[in-house]
């Protein structure tokens, strides 16, 4: 790999001593992002802490699922650079980036005629090859996956045929049978009902208390992020305007500057409560 190390990026308050640059999935420093002659990001500077949850909200249109692309290469960037485990970008390769991180867009491509357990061994080609025999590994992960996502009754079963709440179980089991360290997801709750999106938010927390599984992910609802993040970057026109924790981040004069509504904020057992009240005047 390109021995180019990572820039230390002074502590901020967000960071509260929590984490500093060398414990960093992803930093992201003094990026530029255009799209032809629009620039929809603008010098971003930012890291996401290992072993934690961290989620980027802001208004449609912000940039925040352009970012989340550009911070795993999905996206390029037309100036400054990004870093992951303190090594360049650049110098992974698409196998070895694969073996890092799994990433969920917002809507995946589904196949019709493929089974649960036939997608969820998607998950292994970043460790096959033609020397060597990872059936074996194949089998084991395939199989932890579908039990940590409790969707082995659903193995043999078509992925048309699923619910919106199993589907996206699925879906996570192919990435957890990547084996990564990092998993980022763009808007994973989209499309489904309340009840499915809790499921769907208890089963990354779970990830993230027993596997220790960095999670970075797109959200739009502000409660699911506030009960689920320990870290939060908020977005707004193409910059990152504030990071910290829900506490720091989620208030009424942010709610009130950045998506133009009116509310109350709560704080029950440290979690923040968001209500929304009405457009501002």
């Amino acid at each position: 790999m390109d021995t180019v190390k990572a820039p230390t990026i002074p502590q901020t308050k967000q960071d509260k001593g929590e984490y500093t640059n060398n414990t960093a999935a992803i930093l992201v420093d003094h990026v530029f992002l255009s799209f032809g002659p629009k620039q929809v990001l603008k010098d971003i500077t930012w890291s996401v802490p290992s072993g934690q949850i961290t989620t980027l909200i802001g208004p449609n249109g912000c940039g925040k699922s352009t970012l989340l692309k550009a911070m795993i290469g999905h996206n390029t960037i037309s100036e400054g650079s990004i870093y992951i485990q303190n090594e360049p970008l650049s110098s992974y390769t698409n196998k070895s980036l694969a073996q890092y991180m799994a990433f969920l867009p917002q809507v995946p491509d589904m196949p019709r005629d493929m089974t649960v357990e036939e997608l969820v061994y998607c998950g292994r080609f970043p460790y096959q090859a033609w020397w060597k025999n990872t059936a074996q590994e194949d089998r084991l992960a395939v199989d932890e996956a579908l039990e940590i996502t409790k969707t082995s009754h659903l193995r043999e079963q078509l992925i048309p045929s699923l619910s919106g709440g199993e589907r996206q179980r699925v879906w996570i089991a192919m990435a957890l049978a990547q084996q990564p360290q990092l998993l980022v997801l763009d808007e994973p709750t989209t499309y489904l009902d309340i009840n499915h999106q809790f499921e769907i938010m208890e089963l990354l927390k779970r990830l993230n208390e027993t596997k220790g599984l960095t999670v970075l992910m797109v959200l739009h609802e502000l409660n699911l992020a506030a009960q689920y993040s320990h870290h939060i970057g908020v977005m707004q026109e193409g910059r990152l305007v504030t990071t910290g924790s829900a506490q720091e981040v989620i208030t009424e004069s942010l709610l009130h500057d950045i998506f133009y509504v009116r509310s109350t904020i709560e704080t029950v057992d440290e979690h923040v409560y968001v209500k929304i009240k009405g457009l501002c005047d």
